[in-house]
């Protein structure tokens, strides 16, 4: 554009702008890879039990696929990538051979005493049958009675996942790995089930979190673990728990039953 005297103005820069806009059209990227080094046991190599030893690729590679023609370098693109998100930190050795340990944020993925990790929270997240459903989520816009999980797997969410125990499995150890983490922060830091006598879990898997409050409180005399039938049906049994827990099925048509006191650490509506 000419002004009078003769200057010119320069359009405004956008780069900053495209940029975000292609980071955001690749950011599927991250979470995907993300997946796939849990698939691949990368964090437990790499953590071998706490010694979080710098490995390269090659190295990462001959520990959890020592038979086959496994490519260390389309692993090191994922780990370089995942470097940029504080998943890894990189080590670069004068040969120029870079080497990978786990951050704090790598270390959850691996698994604690328990056997829980968020790593199962990334997998359960990035199923096949989540990640289908978002190509429908528009329509749900365009058409309220679309439910975008039914359009791309032919069936409810609840339904779906009921007749599938690996799912259902995979759902249960990610709530799990998500809620005992919390409720055992939580429990430190709130007093608030003093003079409960009975207490009631909305939506309490496997019951998990309720053992620890009622572990923590035993004025707590009765304690009600209420979930969805699939949920009750695959719950496990609560190794040396001495806390009477009873596990009842939600039936979402009638009232929730009386307690002093009602506790919902996570709801998940999927539709």
């Amino acid at each position: 554009m000419e002004l009078p005297n003769g200057g010119v103005t320069k359009p405004e820069s956008q780069s900053k702008e495209r940029l975000a806009i292609f980071e955001l059209a690749h950011m599927i990227s991250v979470p995907m890879s993300l997946v796939a080094i849990i698939k691949l046991k990368v964090p437990q190599t790499i953590w071998q039990e706490g010694s979080n030893t710098p490995l390269s690729a090659s190295e990462i590679i001959t520990r959890v696929h020592p038979h086959g023609s496994a490519d260390p370098h389309n692993l090191q693109r994922m780990l370089r990538l995942l470097t940029s998100f504080n998943i890894f930190v990189e080590h670069l050795n004068p040969n120029g051979e870079r080497k990978y340990t786990l951050t704090d944020i790598g270390k959850t993925l691996v698994d604690d005493d328990e056997g829980l990790s968020y790593a199962y929270y990334m997998l359960q997240h990035h199923e096949d049958a989540l990640i289908n459903t978002w190509p429908f989520v528009a329509e749900a816009v365009e058409d309220p009675t679309t439910v975008p999980f039914k359009k791309a797997n032919g069936d409810g969410a609840m339904s779906y996942y009921s007749k599938r125990p690996n799912m259902i499995n995979l759902f249960g150890k990610a709530m799990r790995s998500v809620s005992v983490p919390f409720m055992r922060e939580m429990l430190e830091n709130y007093d608030g089930f003093n003079g409960v006598e009975s207490l009631v879990d909305v939506g309490g898997n496997y019951g998990d979190c309720l053992e620890m409050i009622m572990q923590r409180y035993p004025n707590i005399r009765k304690g009600i673990n209420f979930d969805l039938p699939h949920v009750v049906a695959h719950a496990p049994p609560l190794p040396g728990s001495l806390v009477p827990i009873s596990f009842l099925v939600m039936d979402m048509a009638s009232s929730i039953f009386k307690s002093d006191w009602g506790v919902c650490v996570l709801v998940m509506a999927f539709g």
